[in-house]
């Protein structure tokens, strides 16, 4: 039986094609799709959300349009955070215009009915800020005791990317993510840029997808040569011409648990710091008195991940 999921997303070239792999690859059924202000203003992460699926055939997976703003924090978007986003995601995707809508109910009121009503386990896949959660959590108290597994993209243990020691997703909203993370759900993937940064996705790759003659397959490769672009000119990897393809790598993880290695640790988040807000603080050498609480991922096979997102991208709907 396939694995059931719910994609959060700031859609983003990233959570792009994470929400095709998500819809695409046969082991996972991607039962819906919410939006949430990060990237792009959350009206643009509806269009692009719906604008993927479209293209791919996919337009039956209903999307659910989040929060517009942050829980608490009153100055996101910032004009940096802005600018060094718009080269790598852009505002409107590179693909046609959305013939789909999105649906009337919210995001959370969403996300709460559907686990309220769930029979069959859900995998919850936050890839942007993390408001959506919190409030979820807020106005169901049992909320996390019915999301068998919430696996996320966000944070960073050796470096940040928005500020020298934060991470995008989790900086964005830093009161959500605190609360997310000391919620006591049964199961806390952690999927940060240490893990992200070592699957990276080449030119070369971008010329596979090219290739395969499928819309998920243009599509990526266009949202991926982006990407490399950008990173090359305004944040070099380790390797020029290959960049990380973070959201994605939370999806390969549902297929194949493998594909990133974790430390079960006590991580929580800054909320208070000048210099460290966002921070996703890791307890690695339990120096704390908080129990471990997540599955903190340090490690990803870049030749798995990219195999798997080249195989699933040459499907069709």
């Amino acid at each position: 039986m396939p694995r059931k999921l719910i994609l959060d997303v700031d859609t983003g070239t990233d959570d792009a094609v994470a929400i095709m792999m998500a819809a695409l690859h046969p082991d996972l059924e991607l039962i819906g799709v919410t939006t949430v202000n990060g990237n792009v203003v959350v009206e643009h992460c509806t269009d692009n959300s719906l604008r993927v699926l479209d293209f791919i055939g996919r337009g039956d997976i209903g999307v659910y349009e989040g929060l517009a703003r942050p829980i608490a924090r009153s100055d996101f978007p910032i004009p940096r955070a802005i600018k060094k986003s718009t080269g790598v995601h852009g505002t409107e995707l590179d693909v046609p215009p959305a013939t789909s809508r999105k649906q009337n109910k919210s995001a959370v009121e969403f996300l709460i009915e559907t686990y309220r009503a769930a029979t069959d386990e859900i995998t919850l896949v936050p890839t942007g800020p993390l408001s959506n959660i919190a409030a979820a959590l807020a106005l169901d108290p049992k909320f996390v005791e019915r999301v068998p597994e919430l696996v996320l993209m966000g944070g960073a243990h050796d470096h940040g990317n928005v500020t020298p020691s934060a991470e995008m997703n989790i900086w964005a909203d830093p009161d959500a993510s605190a609360s997310v993370f000391a919620a006591g759900f049964r199961k806390l993937v952690c999927v940060p840029l240490d893990a992200t940064h070592q699957a990276l996705v080449s030119r070369a790759n971008v010329l596979e997808m090219e290739a395969m003659g499928t819309p998920a397959g243009t599509a990526a490769a266009r949202f991926i040569g982006r990407r490399i672009g950008a990173y090359d000119a305004n944040q070099p990897m380790a390797e020029r011409g290959a960049a990380p393809v973070h959201d994605a790598l939370c999806v390969a993880y549902l297929v194949d648990p493998s594909v990133i290695t974790t430390r079960f640790l006590h991580v929580a988040v800054e909320t208070q710091g000048a210099l460290t807000v966002g921070r996703t603080v890791v307890d690695t050498h339990f120096r704390g008195e908080g129990k471990p609480n997540c599955h903190f991922a340090f490690g990803a096979d870049r030749a798995k991940f990219v195999a798997m997102m080249l195989e699933t991208l040459r499907r069709t709907a």
